[in-house]
């Protein structure tokens, strides 16, 4: 069984920056692929990034390339993404996920995660 808890949502204005922060417990977060997905109101949940056991790669939707950087820091247990450049559209209630031995073919699909965060609003004003 894994936990995961997200940080580090809230208000911000068009152009700034969040970064948002999940944690998770057990002793096994390297063995697990981890993903961001966000979900607006209305709208179904979404990819967004997602990183390997180690790190060495990454995987992130096209509206967010260049603008969000996902990371991962196994011996604290966490996964991070960076958002820079934040836009109205990208207001949404952002979940963590985790995905036992989850290789790239994977990443993208919600029904592959076999936990999930409880969510952080982002809510960015124009």
């Amino acid at each position: 069984q894994v936990q995961l808890v997200e940080s580090g949502g809230g208000l911000v204005q068009a152009g700034g920056s969040l970064r948002l922060s999940c944690a998770a417990s057990g002793r096994t977060f390297s063995t697990y692929a981890m993903g961001w997905f966000r979900q607006a109101p209305g709208k179904e949940r979404e990819f967004v990034s997602a990183i390997s056991w180690g790190g060495s790669s990454t995987d992130y939707a096209d509206s967010v390339k260049g603008r969000f950087t996902i990371s991962r820091d196994n011996a604290k247990n966490t996964v991070y993404l960076q958002m820079n450049s934040l836009k109205p559209e990208d207001t949404a209630v952002y979940y963590c996920a985790a995905h036992k031995w989850g290789t790239g073919s994977t990443w993208r699909t919600t029904s592959e995660y076999d936990y999930w965060g409880q969510g952080t609003q982002v809510t960015v004003s124009s």
